[in-house]
């Protein structure tokens, strides 16, 4: 039987939540008991992969933390950190952890009574607003906390945004005029509407930065009804809800282009698919569960006769990345689940051939001709060469 898949509701009232758990934990005190305060365990080990969900998804298991002697700087720490939060809520200001983190220290810095909470450093305070949001089941942007825009730099002919502002005004970008400039998504597409001018054809992900702004530059866009969007490595909560935004709206086919490494296949491509262990409570609108593997492939390396480095075992870095695609192997639900067999056989190809070869190697099969990689990506999406 099948494990329950808990998702989370789509909207709360986090204000009067935050209230009622106040008045609970002050009603446990005045009668004399432990105060509990309980939220999502954000792990693997409390991970559930559906392949009709398609993302990772939080199973039974809580973090509990009772007051006691250990416990009580934890406890007054998510009680005061929710208020800051709440406050923010309130006047409708936003700030980012690193802030967060200032305006903790610069209030109690004000209050003596406050000195046994101060934060050492910003680790401490950020899992704090971590704990806070995996508590009440809510995204760190509901709480008005936003982590800095970083990768999902989208180029389109045919791609119109529309942004719905704070204030109820609404944005209008037409991608097609903004020249070399790329569109930058935010941590919170959800207030984005997609419309498409013409049909768009397929949208491709590439792990490069870089390498997107290339195709782009030698006219990928202006030759084809497509979507290039550079991810700058590991995505960002704004590139994964921007990708999540595309198939959702747009209904159009999705492909990532990136490295043959574990590091790509289980750090970033993963993540990109089904989300993460440490944002279970997110991954439902921070996936894309339909973007395919697009390469670099096992059989594209001889194929197309591409470049590879030897992977040295002996390096702390490579040897902690193959650990991890051995362990990825054995205990992640994404890779263990039946319909991303071919996934981890990639995985299992590379631990036993212990090679890396990276996306711009496509370069090399004719570098006279700087359309040659665009006319690969192409012939693989038009053959069906992808998983």
């Amino acid at each position: 039987m099948d494990k329950v898949i808990r998702i989370r509701k789509l909207t709360k009232d986090i204000p009067k939540e935050a209230k009622l758990l106040c008045e609970t934990m002050l009603t446990e005190l005045e009668n004399a008991n432990r105060p509990v305060l309980e939220a999502v365990k954000c792990s693997l080990d409390n991970s559930i992969y559906n392949p009709k969900v398609g993302y990772l998804t939080p199973g039974d298991k809580k973090v509990r933390t009772e007051l006691n002697v250990s416990s009580v700087q934890k406890m007054a720490r998510v009680i005061f950190m929710l208020e800051r939060l709440l406050v923010n809520l309130e006047s409708g200001s936003v700030n980012t952890k690193r802030e967060l983190y200032y305006i903790a220290k610069g209030v109690i810095r004000g209050d003596r009574d406050l000195k046994p909470l101060d934060f050492a450093d910003q680790d401490e305070s950020d899992s704090i607003i971590d704990f806070i949001g995996d508590m009440l089941e809510v995204y760190r942007e509901e709480l008005n906390c936003f982590a800095n825009d970083r990768g999902g730099q989208t180029y389109s002919q045919h791609l119109v945004v529309t942004e719905t502002l704070p204030d109820g005004d609404r944005a209008v970008v037409d991608l097609s005029t903004l020249g070399t400039t790329p569109f930058q998504p935010k941590n919170k597409p959800q207030a984005l509407t997609l419309k498409a001018k013409k049909k768009i054809d397929f949208c491709l992900v590439v792990e490069s930065e870089g390498t997107a702004g290339t195709l782009v530059a030698n006219g990928m866009t202006r030759r084809h009804n497509c979507i290039v969007m550079g991810a700058q490595g590991v995505p960002s909560n704004g590139v994964r809800g921007w990708c999540k935004l595309i198939q959702e709206q747009l209904k159009v086919p999705m492909f990532f282009f990136g490295d043959l490494d574990a590091y790509t296949i289980q750090n970033i491509y993963r993540t990109l698919k089904a989300g993460s262990a440490a944002s279970l409570i997110r991954n439902s609108d921070f996936s894309a569960p339909e973007v395919h593997f697009l390469g670099v492939l096992p059989e594209d390396v001889k194929r197309w006769d591409l470049p590879f480095y030897n992977v040295n075992d002996r390096d702390p870095v490579e040897a902690r990345s193959l650990k991890k695609a051995k362990d990825a192997l054995g205990n992640d639900p994404f890779f263990q689940d039946k319909k991303n067999r071919r996934l981890s056989a990639i995985l299992e190809w590379l631990i036993k051939n212990k090679i890396r070869c990276e996306q711009q190697s496509y370069f090399s099969v004719n570098p006279r001709d700087p359309q040659q990689v665009e006319k690969i990506i192409l012939e693989k999406i038009n053959k069906g060469l992808y998983i």
